[in-house]
């Protein structure tokens, strides 16, 4: 994740010279003691960076500029402390391209009915300032984020947080580059798309790659380093030899070493953050990648099976809107439907992403039964518990949506000895029937990003930034 860079957001703080440079005085000095604040609050991801008083139009519309200028802003919060005309507000508004929050707080917590006067009135009216700047925004059709309540409290910090993330994820949408290692799995309808489309509204760049392209660099990968990428393993995974002799189990695992050393050298090479495989697609290559994906996830890199470009930019997506937390690719495989433990088994042929697990997993060498190559080695866990939210992109050929289902996972209390994959439970909101119902009605996708971290209004929070339909079920 440390190819995002160093982000922050400017506090932009309204009102206007008709009270006077005294009580304009005080209003940077609330501010500033505002902003001083939050930083050091701890809550808020990125740093908050005070602008000028936002007092007119041209001072407005000269920020917004350096906002749209400025890689490092990834967006604005807004605050009126005093009333400012909202006629002012309308050019910088209309230019500004990137996420608006408006924080509709005041300094002071409480009224002091023993000396309020005219003056405090005057210069401490955010209620009738957060009115008509909501107004502007909506008659704007502005998709910006409403937080209300005493900046100082946490739940408010937390609202901010929580937005921050997506606004830089919206950010890095547009750095979302996906490596296709082949084409889509064949006759498979949900993992295709218009990539033009995708370019235009997400700012996804797909770019096709034959497998010889990665074969190369597997090719030119060095027997060190694969020993000390090994190494490596040993330190971090549980080895599980199985049925395999040692000398043939490490041998497996290593070239899923060596894979993992091309992938990321190639991802790295090309500027790519995101990729696909395809069991389909595997000439000149002895085993599908999986430890080396796995691998890779762990790392922020998106990914997902069968050629499926949209899943992998949306599991980079929302595994920089998560910090990389307990986030990654899934697929719906099997159902529980006895009475009272209904819920569903996610897992996928090989690549479950570690970030999702809730113990010590180990690497396992094991047949695949598909794709024709020598049995590939890959960790193997149980999936964490805990609220989260699942989501899914397709394309409806007039359009993309987005669907979204909340969910409530759970650590497996029964052994599954032969299951060679990593496994994933979760109970699916608002209750089995209603929500499988729902995501088959609306054309969700068995290909999903589930994230641990997110929360369905973080997610509904990009989509209405990016114009995308959604459905929100839960």
């Amino acid at each position: 994740m440390s190819t995002i860079g160093k982000k922050e957001f400017w506090f932009v703080v309204g009102s206007q010279h008709l009270y006077g440079e005294e009580a304009l005085a005080e209003v940077k000095a609330h501010a500033q003691t505002m902003t001083d604040a939050l930083n050091e609050s701890g809550v808020l991801p990125y740093p908050l960076v005070l602008q000028d008083l936002a007092v007119s139009a041209d001072k407005i519309t000269s920020i917004m500029k350096e906002v749209n200028y400025r890689d490092e802003v990834a967006g604005v919060i807004t605050w009126m402390h005093t009333f400012s005309p909202a006629k002012m507000w309308i050019r910088g508004t209309k230019l500004l391209q990137k996420p608006l929050l408006h924080l509709a707080t005041q300094f002071n917590e409480s009224i002091p009915w023993a000396t309020i006067d005219m003056d405090f009135m005057n210069l401490n009216q955010s209620a009738h300032g957060d009115r008509e700047y909501g107004f502007i925004n909506a008659r704007l059709k502005k998709q910006n984020k409403v937080v209300v309540g005493y900046w100082e409290r946490p739940e408010v910090q937390q609202e901010i947080a929580k937005w921050m993330d997506v606004a830089v994820a919206y950010n890095e949408s547009f750095n979302i580059k996906v490596a296709r290692f082949g084409d889509n799995m064949r006759n498979v309808a949900v993992t295709d798309g218009d990539k033009i489309e995708a370019q235009i509204q997400f700012g996804w760049t797909v770019d096709y790659f034959g497998i010889g392209d990665l074969v190369q660099y597997v090719n030119a990968v060095k027997d060190e380093e694969v020993d000390d990428l090994f190494a490596e393993y040993a330190n971090l995974y549980e080895f599980d030899y199985g049925t395999y002799s040692k000398e043939d189990w490490e041998k497996s695992v290593k070239v899923q070493a060596r894979y993992e050393i091309a992938l990321k050298r190639f991802l790295d090479d090309g500027g790519y953050n995101a990729f696909t495989t395809n069991f389909e697609d595997l000439y000149g290559m002895k085993q599908l990648p999986g430890l080396a994906v796995q691998r890779l996830m762990g790392q922020g890199y998106g990914f997902a099976g069968e050629g499926d470009w949209k899943t992998a930019a949306l599991d980079r997506l929302l595994k920089v809107m998560s910090h990389n937390q307990s986030t990654g690719f899934m697929e719906d495989y099997t159902y529980e439907l006895a009475v009272g433990q209904e819920s569903a088994l996610q897992s996928h042929m090989l690549e479950v992403d570690p970030t999702l697990a809730s113990n010590k997993p180990k690497i396992i060498v094991s047949p695949l039964g598909i794709g024709d190559r020598e049995d590939p080695a890959r960790l193997v866990f149980d999936g964490k518990a805990g609220d989260g939210v699942v989501v899914s992109m397709a394309d409806f050929g007039t359009h993309y949506k987005l669907l979204i289902n909340e969910v409530s996972a759970f650590e497996p209390t029964v052994p599954a000895p032969k299951l060679p994959v990593a496994r994933v439970l979760w109970n699916i909101k608002p209750n089995f029937q209603d929500g499988v119902k729902a995501w088959i009605e609306n054309g969700g996708g068995h290909h999903t990003v589930v994230s641990l971290n997110l929360t369905t209004d973080q997610i509904i929070t990009y989509a209405k930034l990016v114009d995308l339909e959604y459905v929100d079920i839960r």
